[in-house]
């Protein structure tokens, strides 16, 4: 069936084993029984919502607080169920990439949160600004969010939307993804505890699940994931009008300038690449390097790894592929490019290797000068190869990656200023960090989405906020009948002339 947190769950103990099938949910419904079940919990969040269409600041801070708390206090048992659906993920690589920053996106909101309910001030339009009318604009919660979360970070992924969901004084629902099952399960089970039901609904379940959660009529629809499966969340919000953030991902780009040191740029790469096996949505997928210092960067990203991950079979530190599934993925790409004659690096230490399929662990491959046509190139990597393009014009770069669908990130590392500025402004992309990977998603004050194929729409902050808000325009007219006053009313004179011809000039 659907599984939904619900109050009853409370009693059972935490983190407790759980199999797949328990946590994949829909197994022995048809698609319309669990599209019955997930109208009828949405009605309930529905109603509850109605009863208190604008919380209080004090309501909404203390929803903060409880996800803070839930965090806090669970997050040993959250970092083992990661680690378990991963089959070996570190502890360091959760508590850094996911609680500490979901933690520090709830603490961002909450103080932050006094100063965004307040109405902005706008300007009210001559003459009307002299007699004492007032424009504002009123942020209103839009009701009841739906938000689809990935695998590849099961954690921060829930709690981020809901840092700006529950600012903004929405309820939500949450349908986690089902290649995460123990997570998903702990989850839902944390969220009952500390959630009354008709606050915030965990819905795990399949596939099946997670059609006819994008079917339902949110108010607001954040989805996180690839961009196949993003067209079609889009197209069921379509049917009910609700408007959607999708973050996608796509293929990011890394510009390495002439002006950088490449040995300390090819660490930094290298150092973003390995976090959580390149299973990230950010994660750099090709870099662009000057072609007289490819085996110096080369050289260096071994070092690196060498450094990092002195072995990788047995390391703890060095976090599997998420299944067998995505992991023949991979090796599907690497074959492809070896079968095309492409040169591949594999930072691996000496004498080890990763045959063994059941566990799904793989190092860093570097695809040197990969052509367009193969599978390296064509789709997004998600995973740990990082393809190197040697360049000769750093306007060859720029025109490679302004031919193709405008990607989630882009990275640039170099010293010369002029240079950086006309790659900022002749390239397109969700967002970009300059001399590092991916920290522009850790910074909770700047927006963070797509454009184009990577998604749309903005999360994180004052942005978020803003995304899970209504912006009501108010205008308040003063006690002066200023219409009346201005003989814009009938019967028309030759006063509204001089009005109108005063307002209608060059």
């Amino acid at each position: 069936m659907v599984t939904t947190a619900s109050p009853e769950s409370a009693n059972n103990e935490i983190g407790a084993p759980i199999t797949s099938s328990s946590a994949s949910g829909a197994a022995n419904e048809t698609p319309e029984q669990i599209k019955r079940e997930l109208e009828a919990k949405l009605a309930g969040i529905q109603k509850a919502f109605a009863q208190d269409r604008y919380p209080t600041y004090e309501a909404r801070v203390d929803r903060l607080d409880r996800c803070i708390t839930m965090l806090v206090d669970h997050q040993d048992a959250l970092c083992d169920a990661v680690a378990a659906d991963f089959g070996c993920r570190s502890k360091y690589v959760t508590l850094l990439s996911e609680i500490m920053i979901s933690v520090g996106n709830l603490k961002n909101t909450k103080k932050n949160l006094k100063r965004w309910m307040r109405p902005q001030k706008r300007k009210a339009p001559f003459p009307m600004n002299l007699m004492g009318a007032k424009s504002r604009v009123h942020y209103q919660p839009k009701g009841v969010i739906g938000v689809m979360t990935p695998w590849n970070v099961p954690v921060a992924m829930f709690f981020s939307p809901l840092a700006d969901a529950l600012g903004a004084g929405n309820r939500v629902m949450v349908k986690p993804s089902e290649f995460t099952p123990r997570t998903s399960a702990l989850l839902a089970e944390l969220t009952a505890k500390y959630f009354d039901a008709n606050e915030i609904s965990v819905c795990t379940g399949d596939a099946a699940t997670g059609a006819a959660f994008s079917a339902l009529p949110f108010d607001h629809l954040i989805f996180t994931g690839g961009t196949g499966i993003g067209r079609h969340v889009m197209r069921a919000a379509a049917d009910n009008l609700t408007p959607v953030t999708l973050e996608l991902g796509g293929k990011s780009p890394v510009i390495v300038s002439r002006s950088t040191d490449i040995e300390r740029t090819a660490d930094s790469i290298i150092s973003g690449k390995a976090m959580n096996a390149g299973q990230l949505c950010i994660s750099p997928d090709y870099a662009f390097v000057p072609e007289e210092s490819l085996e110096a960067f080369i050289s260096q990203c071994q070092t690196t790894i060498q450094e990092q991950f002195p072995s990788v079979i047995d390391n703890p530190d060095f976090v599997s592929l998420i299944n067998e599934r995505h992991y023949d993925r991979i090796n599907g790409y690497l074959d492809d490019a070896k079968a095309k004659g492409a040169r591949i690096e594999m930072l691996m230490p000496a004498g080890e290797t990763f045959a063994d399929r059941s566990l799904h662990r793989m190092p860093i491959h570097l695809v040197v000068n990969p052509s367009d046509d193969m599978l390296v190139m064509q789709e997004e990597i998600f995973g740990p190869i990082l393809n190197i393009k040697t360049y000769k014009n750093i306007d060859d770069c720029i025109n490679y990656i302004g031919d193709r669908p405008h990607p989630l990130a882009l990275y640039y590392y170099g010293s010369d200023n002029s240079e950086k500025d006309h790659v900022l402004a002749q390239t397109t992309a969700g967002g970009v960090s300059i001399n590092d990977t991916m920290m522009h998603f850790a910074c909770d004050d700047l927006p963070f989405g797509g454009i184009g194929a990577s998604g749309m729409g903005h999360y994180h902050g004052f942005d978020g906020y803003k995304t899970f808000s209504h912006a009501k325009a108010v205008f308040q007219q003063s006690r002066v009948n200023l219409a009346k006053l201005a003989g814009t009313l009938p019967p028309f004179s030759e006063k509204l002339d001089k009005i109108l011809a005063a307002q209608i000039k060059k």
